[in-house]
């Protein structure tokens, strides 16, 4: 297995936090829960797309892991005693990106998924050790390219942003070939056999070619839900992986619930797409949404919640209970409570913007973006904190940053620091009473029309970029016919529901609706999709911790209502 030099991870961790080296009872503790085994040179323990359900502690010998490619391989870290393997996907027992195999002969730990679960929550050191040696080996996996995956497409193309953000905000390493720039593309589609250079092309692990993949036929290919049981009815069923469904899915799984999330697209929500949030209890020098996001999202797992990615919820079955949720695919997955945490979508403005979204027309502002727009003028339109977190951010990379302002003030919506922010920067310029009226470009955003509506002024712009940040539209259609929603379609919860509400849904118990639960006795609805609920990331993250709370008393009583069964006396 002839391969390259080492890759170096030079992206910011310490060495001895990614690659660290336990002590002799530490590894006695881990022992303790797996099985010794012997290895002899070249012997492979985990290939590439092989579920990544076993840790390897070395005891003796070398054990190297490498990236697997037709045109070489590529050595990414060499394991020697009392070292481990793994990374951040072990938790889910998604598939592995790389090979690990034995060097030279020696002996191994092998510890199971299962028992790694359990050793994370009851070793406090060797948890903190593990976790974040297997989150920071995914940074610099992601940092590096280093993974199992080849995207080909060119920036100018919509589709190709859509998988380059799908695959980032997942968190996958994959390495980008631009059409436009990069030399040696005509070698890498010849040897995948592709001519076509109309479209995107995902090469999945060095074999299989996806041409323009839709969202769920990338997370397939990947593995993102190879390791999760859908055939067992959960104790609930979280739908929306923002900060309020991950909260709830961290407390969830942590206080031992059989806990299943459901994602449309990638954790985080409309707070994984904010560059900075800065005002979040706890993060002194702010935090990015993604950032944020990415540690929920493993600490959930860590807890043991399983996470279905790109699939959505299509409708909610509410007749007698258990709850059956209908996901877009057609399969059904049971569970006794349902927690609806799937927020909202930005409101398009334009229907010639909707033309190009992907392709000058974006609804969050990530480093990403920032590349795709680098020294050119952009707009931003909205006047809440997302807004003023995205100019801000976008000031940085930008020519000049134009703020278009519905009203007349920001001091309504957003908060004060960000105010001051973008009054003090030279790069931006805010517009009250501003909107866009109409926009041209075919294949990508080139032109806009805007107008002052005191004034009735249009001006045109040769503007390439705009960032749409305005109003929401609740995601609640998949609830139609089952939960009670106020006049702009927001769930009604809790004191909300008036008692013709209540009558209306033909609501069945004695008590009144608890501080969360919708019109559905056991379904729950919080975070931005909530009538009445404060659009801020911290109070979601608080209802996330507040809903697990009556989820618990909802199972109580289904479980005391269950007829309990006799046991047989033989005479």
């Amino acid at each position: 297995m002839a391969d390259s030099p080492a890759m170096p991870f030079l992206h910011g961790a310490r060495e001895e936090h990614i690659f660290p080296t336990l002590t002799p009872p530490q590894v006695a503790r881990l022992t303790a829960r797996g099985r010794i085994q012997s290895v002899a040179a070249g012997d492979v323990l985990l290939d590439v797309g092989e579920p990544m359900t076993r840790l390897f502690v070395v005891s003796s010998g070398r054990l190297k892991v490498e990236r697997v490619s037709p045109t070489g391989n590529q050595l990414i870290v060499e394991y020697t005693s009392g070292q481990f393997t793994g990374e951040i996907t072990l938790l889910a027992g998604r598939p592995a990106v790389a090979r690990v195999y034995a060097a030279e002969p020696g002996t191994v730990v092998e510890v199971s998924r299962d028992r790694l679960l359990d050793l994370l929550q009851a070793d406090a050191e060797l948890s903190q050790i593990l976790m974040r040696a297997f989150i920071l080996r995914r940074v610099e996996l992601i940092a590096s390219g280093l993974g199992d995956v080849v995207l080909v497409g060119s920036n100018r193309w919509s589709s190709t942003v859509r998988l380059r953000e799908f695959l980032s905000h997942n968190g996958h390493p994959f390495s980008f070939v631009d059409l436009d720039r990069d030399a040696g593309v005509d070698e890498i589609l010849n040897r995948v056999h592709v001519e076509s250079r109309i479209e995107p092309m995902l090469i999945c692990r060095n074999t299989l070619v996806l041409h323009n993949p839709t969202n769920e036929q990338i997370a397939d290919c990947l593995g993102f839900n190879a390791g999760v049981d859908l055939n067992r009815i959960r104790d609930v069923v979280v739908v929306g992986a923002g900060p309020a469904g991950l909260s709830a899915a961290v407390y969830g799984a942590s206080e031992g619930l059989d806990l299943l999330v459901i994602e449309t697209r990638w954790p985080g929500g409309q707070a994984g797409l904010s560059s900075r949030i800065e005002n979040y209890l706890g993060f002194p020098t702010g935090i990015s949404g993604q950032d944020l996001a990415g540690r929920a999202y493993s600490q959930a797992q860590k807890f043991g919640a399983d996470v279905l990615i790109a699939k959505p919820a299509l409708r909610l079955h509410c007749g007698q209970g258990p709850y059956v949720i209908e996901l877009a695919d057609g399969t059904r997955v049971s569970t006794r409570a349902v927690i609806v945490a799937n927020g909202v979508e930005y409101r398009r403005i334009c229907e010639q913007l909707a033309k190009v979204e992907g392709a000058g027309v974006y609804y969050g502002a990530t480093f990403l973006e920032a590349q795709l727009c680098r020294d050119e003028d952009v707009v931003v339109v909205g006047g809440g904190n997302s807004a003023g977190q995205a100019a801000v951010f976008l000031a940085d990379t930008a020519s000049h940053v134009h703020m278009l302002v519905r009203s007349g003030n920001l001091s309504d919506t957003m908060s004060r620091y960000l105010i001051r922010r973008i009054e003090e920067h030279p790069r931006i310029t805010v517009r009250f009473f501003t909107e866009i009226i109409s926009a041209q470009g075919d294949e990508h955003l080139e032109h806009i029309e805007w107008r002052d509506s005191r004034t009735g002024l249009t001006e045109g712009h040769p503007i390439r970029h705009v960032f749409v940040m305005t109003g929401a539209v609740p995601n609640a259609s998949w609830l139609e016919g089952c939960a009670v929603l106020d006049d702009k379609g927001f769930i009604k919860t809790g004191t909300d529901l008036a008692a013709d509400d209540l009558a209306r849904a033909r609501w069945p118990l004695d008590r009144h609706p608890y501080l969360l639960e919708t019109s559905l006795p056991g379904v729950f609805a919080m975070g931005d999709i909530r009538c009445g609920s404060v659009k801020r990331v911290a109070s979601a993250v608080g209802e996330g911790s507040i809903v697990i709370s009556f989820v618990h008393q909802v199972l109580q009583a289904l479980a005391a209502a269950e007829p309990q069964t006799q046991p047989q006396v033989t005479v």
